[in-house]
């Protein structure tokens, strides 16, 4: 595959998933359509009281109209009277039928407006004005404030008519004029009111669906974070547009990375996921793949990958490839723990079929033990009885793994303890000056039965001498005292455990070797485990202060010193 790294996107950003950094700013709340609503019919008010107060004020001085200083001053009340709501009060809520701040609103504007009205102020007709009180109450109030407000100007408009009429003897044309002119306040404010009352119902179906939808995109990062699988999503330009947790554990980078190094042409280890990715794009079908990437130190990742495509947004985008991450290992170990429930199953299956046969070959071994006579034949029958044993006490530590048995606990003295069972391995593996023993722990006692330590003990030498050297000190067996705890550590010169394989040491029928059951260190964990101890692994300096590293797996025990005075050691041990 040969293609080209696309330049930098500025505008590119991750998802709140991908990166532990500071989110970007939120946008300032917007105001409700109510809100808004009110804040354009007080602007409107101001601007009308303005303009009215402009044009009378512009038409005395320029002599088209007497001087009318009483016009004037009512003008630039209402002006005062309408910056003064706009300022000092707030939306009280839509669908009230009287309140004081309708009077404050309404009222004014009514009384304004008539005045000017019925006194024909500069000769001008002013019934147009009358729209904005009817407006205001039927997007802002109750349908039956809206149509109250609409029947009040067109009784205003009708006593006008009614007044000028008889002045000038033309009754019939002024009255029909003012209630036409009242009818169409009427449709207004019923319509008004209708468009209002949709907009509230689909403000609050919306916020509704937003919180919905908030509460979805939550869940959905929560699923996505805590997902044991990891999750990329890529862009047709090999850019990680996102990505849980597990994805950057499996891929091992770090939080602090810069966006611009993440494009999966951009490592070498990455490459795979970036081949299986342009697949996808070119195919557009979901592709499945084992694949090995190299993430550097010699540490090989062993995934299984899904892809899918997502539908583009728009018709301009394009869609972006997810991917599945699923750890090989992982994988296995689920399959061991899943081996582990069915053995656990046929445990009494076991103890029949495989304990009983063994009792009757070392049965019938010892009667033939009896009958030879010569050497030969019978170091052949000691061989025998011994593994038969052997097996039979691997079964029966199985078996106990399985059962529940209360705690009972021997208090060994930790370093004569350890030293006779690494001189009782040294001899049966011939070990020689391999092996070297370093006592620093006396007079520590630990809370640990002595044939489940021998157990241990011999799992881990047996393991280290598997991957050992063969220079003098290639195993060290080291006791010392951290805090108030004993602690006995199995070094040994070996080369560094893949970190995919130090995910998984301790867990059941997992192994580096297809010759090996996988049990050793899964048991030693279980028998720690049960007498309150601690296991763990670790890539470390020898204990002989020679600087060399190796692979060091350490026993912490319960010891006397961690015990409170007068307390026993099942105390201690359920504490």
């Amino acid at each position: 595959m040969s293609a080209s790294v696309p330049p930098s996107q500025p505008g590119w950003s991750h998802s709140t998933w991908t990166w532990e950094a500071a989110p970007p700013p939120e946008p300032p709340p917007q105001p409700p359509a109510f809100q808004r609503l009110w804040l354009g019919f007080m602007g409107a008010r101001i601007t009308i009281a303005a303009l009215l107060l402009v044009l009378l004020a512009g038409m005395m001085a320029l002599g088209l109209t007497p001087p009318n200083y009483w016009m004037l001053a009512l003008c630039a009340t209402y002006l005062a009277a309408s910056i003064a709501v706009r300022v000092f009060t707030q939306p009280m809520g839509r669908g009230r039928t009287f309140d004081p701040q309708w009077v404050s609103t309404i009222g004014i504007d009514l009384l304004a407006f008539a005045t000017l009205h019925f006194l024909e102020a500069a000769g001008l007709n002013y019934s147009p004005l009358f729209a904005l009180p009817v407006l205001t109450a039927s997007a802002l109030g109750s349908s039956l404030l809206a149509l109250g407000t609409a029947a009040a100007v067109t009784l205003l408009l009708l006593v006008d008519a009614g007044v000028q009429a008889l002045a000038a003897a033309e009754m019939t044309s002024r009255v029909v004029q003012a209630g036409l002119t009242g009818g169409g306040y009427f449709l207004m404010a019923l319509l008004a009111n209708e468009v209002a009352n949709r907009l509230e119902r689909e403000e609050e179906e919306a916020r509704r669906s937003q919180a919905a939808a908030r509460t979805q995109a939550l869940v959905n990062e929560l699923v996505i974070e805590t997902l044991s699988d990891g999750l990329l999503v890529i862009g047709a330009d090999w850019r990680i547009h996102a990505a849980n947790p597990a994805a950057r554990r499996l891929l091992g980078w770090q939080s602090s990375e810069a966006p611009a190094s993440l494009a999966l042409i951009s490592r070498p280890g990455w490459r795979p996921l970036a081949a299986l990715a342009q697949r996808t794009f070119e195919s557009g079908d979901t592709q499945e793949a084992d694949l090995a990437l190299a993430l550097g130190r010699g540490e090989r990742l062993h995934l299984r990958v899904r892809t899918r495509l997502t539908p583009p947004q728009e018709a301009t985008t394009e869609g972006l490839c997810v991917m599945f991450l699923q750890d090989l290992r992982e994988a296995e170990a689920q399959l061991r723990t899943e081996k582990l429930a069915a053995m656990g199953r046929l445990s009494a299956a076991v103890a029949h079929e495989i304990r009983n046969p063994l009792a009757a070959i070392a049965q019938a071994n010892g009667l033939l033990a009896e009958e030879l006579t010569q050497p030969g034949h019978q170091q052949l029958t000691a061989l025998v009885g011994k593994n038969a044993q052997r097996l039979s006490q691997i079964v029966e530590e199985i078996l106990n793994l399985a059962r529940v048995h209360p705690r009972t606990v021997d208090w060994l003295e930790v370093d004569p303890v350890v030293h006779g069972f690494a001189v009782e391995w040294e001899r049966h593996a011939e070990a020689g000056e391999r092996l070297q023993v370093q006592l620093q722990s006396r007079p520590a006692w630990a809370a640990f039965d002595g044939e489940h330590l021998r157990r241990v003990l011999v799992n881990l030498l047996d393991n280290s001498m598997r991957y050992a050297s063969k220079a003098r000190g290639a195993i060290l067996v080291a006791t010392d005292i951290a805090g108030p705890h004993a602690r006995v550590q199995v070094w040994s010169d070996g080369a560094p455990l893949d970190a995919s394989v130090q995910r998984h040491l301790f867990e059941p029928f997992f192994s580096s070797e297809s010759r090996s059951s996988g049990l050793g260190l899964y048991i030693c964990r279980e028998l720690c485990d049960r007498h309150g101890a601690k296991i763990s692994y670790a890539r470390t300096e020898a204990p002989d202060g020679s600087g060399r590293e190796g692979n060091a797996f350490t026993v912490t025990f319960l010891t006397r010193m961690s015990m409170v005075p007068g307390s026993s050691p099942f105390d201690t041990i359920r504490a």
